[in-house]
């Protein structure tokens, strides 16, 4: 997995990722671009042209990310409309969505015991592992950040050196606002947060900009899930057992206007039960505790520890686990049964294990 360090303004942050991912990034919109016409019928003109209808908002409340995204865009060599339609791709892929395909993500925390963890298993489509980029990033008066994410985008799943980790979890359920934080900006708005409750309290006052799942953890107190949709925010907390969260891919919660739970992938429900039954079962004090969860097989090949097989067409192209006392993370990549790579990391480094 390709390493990038970025320091400086936020255009400089966005010039060094760009700069050094750049064939990735291009590797990026080629995927997208295929996959945004398959599911969302829309060709890539169509997609900036909806991805420039957040401007407005990100530029009036955001102005650093958009400043990020134009140096990224510089850097790699592409418009800055693409960079955007890539930072909004949860929008597009699963708010603007008429066809579906398979998707995972499996997410849990973990807080007693003396331990605070946050983890999951990142599934998705396999050709897009490539362009997976462990992204460090330091700026002034700010947390120094560690993440895993696609080349391109400013934001994903990761910790910063304060102990503050965050994780995703999709949800396909259409309706999107181009007056709130798009899902991906939402994560890097979590990763610049001071504490667990500081970030909370940002998403729910800027409001996320279509549905999905995110794990909001530090070392202070039990995890907070911030369950989206386009309408409301609403926290999810100690579902898996006192201190723990866990979630998949569907509505947990009844949201404004729609009392269904969203279940597209119908995996996601044996997942949830199995991930749940796990958690209840071991004390957790290290990352050693967590990782076998995530090689589940139970349901294989729509696990927790995902494969391609047939119909289903994502698998598990990584896992991580933070330790968030110690404000570190592992993370494996590939399905963690077999894993390919482990990277170790610590906000400001990333050694490879």
């Amino acid at each position: 997995m390709l390493v990038v360090h970025c320091s400086g303004t936020p255009r400089e942050i966005g010039l060094a990722h760009g700069t050094a991912a750049s064939s990735q990034v291009a590797a990026c919109f080629a995927f997208y671009a295929e996959f945004f016409e398959r599911t969302a019928m829309l060709k890539w003109d169509a997609v900036c042209e909806e991805a420039a209808k957040f401007l407005p908002y990100l530029e009036s409340k955001w102005a650093p990310y958009v400043e990020e995204m134009k140096g990224l865009a510089e850097g790699a060599g592409q418009p800055f409309l693409a960079i955007l339609a890539l930072n909004v791709r949860t929008e597009i892929a699963y708010g603007m969505a008429k066809k579906a395909e398979s998707d995972g993500c499996t997410a849990l925390s973990y807080f007693g015991d003396g331990s605070a963890f946050i983890a999951q298993n990142w599934d998705w489509l396999p050709s897009q592992k490539a362009n997976l980029v462990l992204c460090h990033i330091a700026q002034s008066g700010k947390p120094s950040i560690s993440m895993i994410t696609e080349a391109g985008i400013i934001g994903k799943i990761g910790l910063n050196d304060r102990g503050v980790g965050v994780t995703l979890n999709a949800i396909r359920a259409t309706g999107v606002r181009f007056d709130a934080l798009p899902t991906h900006l939402a994560l890097r708005t979590v990763l610049e947060s001071e504490s667990r409750a500081a970030a909370v309290e940002r998403l729910e006052g800027a409001g996320v900009a279509a549905a999905c799942h995110i794990i909001i953890a530090d070392a202070t107190a039990p995890a907070v899930g911030l369950e989206c949709s386009v309408a409301d925010i609403v926290r999810i907390e100690d579902n898996g057992g006192s201190g723990c969260v866990v979630h998949t891919n569907h509505f947990l919660q009844p949201h404004v206007g729609r009392t269904d739970p969203a279940i597209l992938w119908q995996d996601s429900v044996p997942r949830l039960e199995r991930i749940t039954t796990l958690l209840k079962e071991r004390k957790v004090t290290k990352m050693e505790d967590i990782e076998p969860m995530l090689e589940d097989e139970e349901g294989y090949p729509t696990s927790i520890c995902r494969e391609v097989s047939g119909e289903y067409s994502s698998a598990t192209l990584f896992s991580i686990v933070m330790d968030l006392k110690g404000a570190e993370a592992r993370v494996r990549e590939g399905r963690p049964i077999i894993a390919e790579g482990v990277l170790s990391l610590k906000p400001g480094t990333a050694v490879l294990a």
